[in-house]
């Protein structure tokens, strides 16, 4: 008599190759509407890891280049298939929608894997199969850390949190954070980027204390997430379908950009602070730009430029007052949405979308 048939058997190569469709065919539609420098960081790094290259190794131009060429030809092919959808996933003994995370997760478990299925900025869907390193309770919230993935898109998200749990992809987060050393100024080096890697002993050889460095940031995006936790719960699920229907892209970048500001001045900066981590405060300060940096101007001056110190007294004084103002901030803009709808929301923001 055979034996019985493993009923959490799964051909992990098929599920791989399913995934990885369904990340080309976000791409397909996506991947181009990031500015042209942020799309041609995404696309070498994508290449380092479709090409297994050594994180710093500079590919070579000329097979970059014929990559780029034949990627945006398979983008250009799957565009019209991408409109029927995304393929459903093999599990052991049923297919599974691409976006039931709860199922094949649950299918995983055994295989120590994870899977990640969400939507991120302007709508874009985002896919990813990972191998799981860690796993951790957090403040009662569930933390597992994924290692080497398995199957992505062109843009990885270092962290999410979703169905009141966080996963840190760690591999994304280490190449993100060599994208950000790879850039960072030449010559005089007084900015925080530069500062905090003086901390960590890698002003000569970055590579030397990237494990310091991605655990620090490994915490930080923790911190991060459950602060946005602590913001959905205070904010309600009006928040995300405020979020959801946003179709002014300026709105939707306002509305991240407000929420990533209540969740680190009510539980990333305190308690980083708190724990006094300089290093960590230095790398949160290196990546605060674009629509934040405008908003809280206050928590940018955490940091002389003149030279190259953190401020953690500024920075200190400044949290309540930030905190309380965008937890209000927040709090208005939800009740302008549940008393109006988008229009209501639209002439909330109408004096930050004139600026």
């Amino acid at each position: 008599m055979s034996a019985p048939a493993n009923r959490d058997a799964i051909d992990v190569d098929r599920l791989i190759a399913a995934v990885q469709r369904n990340c080309d065919l976000a791409d397909a539609v996506h991947a181009r509407e990031k500015s042209l420098c942020t799309y041609l960081l995404n696309l070498r790094e994508f290449y380092r890891w479709q090409t297994d290259l050594p994180l710093g190794t500079l590919p070579d131009r000329d097979r970059l280049g014929q990559w780029i060429a034949a990627r945006e030809r398979a983008w250009d092919r799957l565009r019209q298939e991408a409109a029927h959808g995304f393929d459903p996933l093999p599990l052991a003994l049923r297919r599974a929608d691409a976006f039931d995370e709860a199922t094949v997760n649950a299918s995983l478990a055994p295989h120590r894997l994870v899977y990640g299925a969400g939507i991120g900025l302007f709508g874009a869907q985002l896919f990813f199969l990972a191998e799981i390193e860690s796993s951790s309770t957090r403040d009662g919230v569930p933390v597992l850390v994924a290692g080497r993935e398995l199957a992505r898109g062109l843009a990885a998200v270092p962290a999410a949190s979703r169905g009141g749990a966080i996963v840190v992809r760690g591999d994304a987060l280490r190449r993100w954070l060599w994208t950000r050393i790879e850039g960072r100024p030449r010559g005089r080096r007084t900015d925080a980027l530069s500062a905090a890697l003086s901390l960590y002993g890698a002003d000569d050889d970055p590579a030397a204390a990237v494990d310091q460095i991605v655990e620090a940031a490994t915490e930080t995006v923790v911190l991060h997430e459950l602060g946005e936790l602590r913001a959905a719960a205070e904010l309600g699920a009006d928040w995300e379908q405020m979020l959801a229907a946003a179709t002014d892209r300026r709105i939707e970048l306002l509305l991240r950009a407000i929420r990533d500001l209540l969740a680190d001045t009510w539980v990333t900066l305190p308690a980083l602070l708190q724990r006094g981590d300089a290093g960590a405060l230095l790398f949160w300060l290196s990546n605060f730009d674009g629509l934040r940096r405008e908003l809280a101007p206050d928590l940018a001056r955490a940091f002389d430029p003149q030279r190259g110190q953190l401020l953690s007294a500024a920075l200190q004084a400044t949290l309540p007052g930030q905190h309380k103002h965008w937890l209000q901030e927040a709090l208005d803009l939800r009740d302008s949405w549940r008393k109006g709808g988008a229009a209501a929301l639209a002439q909330s923001l109408q004096p930050r979308l004139d600026r």
